[in-house]
């Protein structure tokens, strides 16, 4: 055996911030979530549970990998690829009770694998308790709540995590993207009775918790706590909503503006996928989601000034598109900045 001391000191932080005690590492979000649902496996299989089952959500993304994409709740990401892993009960997004239900039905599960915040799915904040509600469920059933931060997770939200917006302490929590700040990271953490499934040998991978990446990663930690990051993103998050929502929301064809923190999204009537050239040509980067989702993530360095610029320029982008799509096209919407 040997070790590898920053490995141990990025799993000690971000076991702290979190609330976990065990920490695998890895390349990418999909293979955390990889890892979550192999332990949930073994989790099963270590209580008799032959065919242990997961329960995931519609409108859920998970990754590219085979498992994960099966996981995944969006029929085109799956196409092509079957056929798919089996072992995944799918239920709607933010409905409690038809995660009671499959329990009821199946006697086979082990655990349920959610997004706090949907990211592919269209930026779907659910109802306040769903978190807790599934954790409660979860408990009752001796389920382990295994919740993909991949997207939510550092700072984005306005917490360290979303999960801690209700105070939800999962099983097994799943982080990448914001961890590794552009550097391939990935993390599948675990506490409780998930952090004794896996033993040496269980799982690995070639390059996972190398000195350089986890130096990476400890750096972000230290510079998101040094620069207060967490606060900032809901601080800057509340005023970006309030403004998108004012200069949006009167807009006809625009059906909801929504966000928490620094994940926001404007949803319209149409498929918008035409917006993303619109908005590049007025130097935005923006990713349209669910077909008709604007779904915005601006970097967490960003001043209150370029946040206006983004309002600015979105809503021009919005109203062009608008007028260019809009049936008949007889009627040019109002100019932008007249919110009448």
């Amino acid at each position: 055996w040997y070790r590898i001391p920053l490995q141990e000191q990025l799993a000690e932080r971000l076991c702290k911030l979190a609330g976990m005690t065990n920490a695998f590492f890895c390349n990418s979000g999909a293979e955390a979530n990889e890892a979550a649902i192999k332990l949930a496996r073994l989790y099963g299989h270590q209580r008799n549970i032959l065919t242990p089952g997961i329960i995931v959500t519609e409108g859920s993304f998970h990754g590219r990998t085979l498992a994960t994409l099966s996981a995944t709740g969006n029929r085109k990401i799956q196409a092509g690829f079957e056929p798919l892993v089996q072992g995944f009960h799918r239920v709607p997004y933010n409905d409690l009770e038809a995660v009671r239900q499959v329990g009821e039905r199946s006697k086979d599960i082990v655990a349920v694998l959610v997004e706090p915040i949907t990211g592919e799915g269209g930026v779907s904040i659910p109802d306040a308790g769903y978190l807790k509600g599934l954790r409660k469920i979860c408990d009752e059933h001796g389920w382990l709540l295994m919740l993909d931060e991949i997207q939510t997770g550092m700072c984005r939200t306005g917490k360290w995590f979303a999960c801690q917006h209700e105070g939800v302490v999962p099983d097994v929590m799943t982080l990448a993207k914001g961890l590794g700040n552009g550097v391939p990271i990935g993390a599948c953490l675990a506490h409780g009775k998930a952090a004794q499934v896996f033993k040496p040998g269980s799982h690995g991978s070639t390059f996972s918790g190398n000195p350089l990446v986890c130096r990476v990663g400890l750096t972000v930690i230290d510079e998101l706590e040094k620069g207060k990051f967490a606060d900032r993103a809901a601080k800057l998050g509340k005023s970006l909503l309030a403004k998108l929502k004012e200069t949006l929301a009167p807009i006809a064809g625009v059906k909801d503006v929504r966000g928490r923190g620094l994940m926001l999204a404007v949803e319209l009537d149409r498929p918008c996928k035409e917006l993303l050239q619109m908005a590049l040509d007025r130097g935005l980067l923006i990713n349209i989601t669910a077909e008709n989702v604007i779904r915005l993530l601006p970097p967490l360095i960003m001043t209150d000034a370029e946040a206006d610029i983004l309002v600015r320029e979105l809503e021009g982008a919005v109203r062009a598109f608008l007028e260019k799509t809009a049936p008949g096209n007889k009627e040019p919407l109002a100019p932008a900045g007249s919110h009448a």
